[in-house]
């Protein structure tokens, strides 16, 4: 099983991916999320010329957030930089759009979008919509070398829904799937192999990326510690934010509210009730979005909410979960590492160390 850290994107990330190269992580995921983080293919970019060995990737970029043959450049100008290193990771949104207060787009923009930028990546001509009206494009020069579009790159797809696993499957591409609990996770990879399966794909072909934020607890060490807030309490407030996004914009919530947790939930939503600017509810609700838990949200993160939104756990209960996903067939565990806490990649390291 390969091991991987996310990164809520900083212009300086290489410093942290220069580490994980070292203690042998295979992958860096860089967050595309323009209101909360900085640009992923410009740290990417200075990631790429810092690194020799680990792998590269964008989790993930959405589509209504760049044109295709804007994103293609990026891609095609990163492998240039780090050939054969290169993960192009899309998705229909859910941080980098609920940010400006919108859902995810339509799955079928999404699939003309992926068309448009996969066809162009292999030097075709490729008609296409371009402010209203239908334009053919293509890259016009590419025998100048100034970016590379021969060295292969793999496509990945944070697909959470069936028509979006189906898609997946369709193309061939690997799978990445953010989740809290092994059970619920291996459920939705066995949904996703089914796809797989059903597309005509070869069952050994499917690369599944986990991705998880958590916190690596000492013996006895409390759920709600200071430690465990700051780097698992972010994805805990997650499940805040998705309720009051229902509550006050009408967006969809996929997240069941444990019923551990529904009190703190209800009372975080009451607070979000009375976020300014009324009509933006989502400048409060999501600042800090998955990098920090703020003061106003603090109060409800509680230590259920921690324990059953994160994999925050003691290392020999870690090692078991993440045994247990590798069991059931993901070929990569991925661990975001929060702002500010950047020494936590010295304890997934050592966790990385017990799977070879």
């Amino acid at each position: 099983m390969e091991f991987g850290i996310a990164i809520p994107t900083d212009a300086e990330s290489w410093k942290l991916v220069q580490r994980a190269e070292e203690l042998g992580f295979t992958t860096a995921w860089f967050y595309d999320t323009q209101m909360l983080s900085a640009d992923c293919f410009v740290a990417m970019g200075a990631a790429a010329v810092k690194t020799s060995r680990i792998r590269l990737g964008t989790g993930v970029v959405i589509p209504s957030n760049r044109i295709a043959p804007v994103t293609a450049n990026a891609f095609a100008t990163l492998n240039k930089l780090a050939p054969g290193r290169i993960d192009m990771g899309l998705g229909t949104g859910f941080t980098g759009r609920r940010a400006m207060g919108l859902g995810a787009m339509r799955l079928a923009e999404f699939e003309e979008y992926l068309r448009v930028m996969l066809a162009l990546l292999r030097g075709e001509t490729v008609e296409t919509e371009v402010e209203g009206k239908r334009r053919k494009i293509r890259f016009l020069n590419p025998e100048l070398g100034l970016f590379d579009t021969k060295t292969p790159m793999r496509l990945h797809i944070a697909a959470a829904g069936p028509k979006a696993r189906a898609l997946t499957a369709r193309l061939g591409a690997g799978w990445i799937n953010f989740f809290s609990d092994v059970p619920g996770a291996v459920a939705m990879l066995r949904e996703m192999q089914a796809a797989w399966a059903a597309a005509g794909q070869a069952r050994e072909a499917l690369i599944s990326t986990a991705f998880v934020l958590g916190c690596v607890l000492e013996e006895g060490e409390p759920y709600d510690s200071p430690r465990a807030v700051a780097q698992a309490g972010p994805r805990a407030a997650v499940l805040l934010h998705r309720a009051a996004d229902e509550a006050l914009s009408g967006l969809p919530n996929i997240t069941p509210v444990p019923e551990a947790c529904r009190a703190a939930v209800e009372g975080y939503v009451a607070v979000a009730r009375g976020f300014e600017p009324k009509d933006a509810p989502w400048l409060q609700n999501h600042r800090g979005h998955l990098m920090f838990v703020r003061p106003d949200e603090r109060p409800f993160i509680t230590a259920d909410l921690i324990r059953l939104s994160s994999f925050t756990a003691t290392e020999a209960e870690l090692k078991r979960r993440i045994g247990d996903l590798r069991d059931a067939g993901y070929t990569q565990f991925t661990v975001q590492i929060v702002p500010g806490q950047e020494q936590a990649i010295e304890d997934w390291g050592r966790i990385k160390r017990a799977f070879g």
